[in-house]
């Protein structure tokens, strides 16, 4: 029997973000409490903890943002760097229709589909 997988579809997604929203709330209480331990008062704390945040964000968030969703765009985009496995697969798959005799499908497969 397979598993109903309407209701862990999203398991990851919504996993991630109950970490995002924990570490952002322990972010904002815990700056809290060090800026008014710090400064004695409250003045000027929103602006100091949105550069904090801001800061963290630049270089921790939208750098793996860049790197996991820049590299998946460009897998996508079929960019030369991902091309390789692709090609590789075509010329695995090519070989074995030929040791099968099949030589000639492999041909009209090439040539409707302008592949040299």
């Amino acid at each position: 029997m397979v598993p109903n997988m309407k209701k862990h579809r999203y398991a990851y997604g919504w996993i991630t973000l109950g970490f995002f929203a924990f570490s952002f709330v322990g972010h904002w209480l815990f700056g809290w409490m060090a800026f008014v331990n710090e400064h004695g008062s409250t003045d000027g704390y929103l602006v100091e903890m949105l550069r904090d945040t801001f800061e963290n964000w630049q270089s921790e968030f939208l750098q793996l943002l860049w790197q996991v969703g820049g590299l998946a765009v460009f897998y996508y985009w079929k960019s030369p760097a991902s091309k390789e496995g692709d090609e590789r697969m075509e010329l695995k798959i090519d070989a074995l229709m030929r040791d099968r005799g099949l030589h000639e499908t492999v041909l009209q497969i090439d040539k409707q589909y302008m592949r040299e």
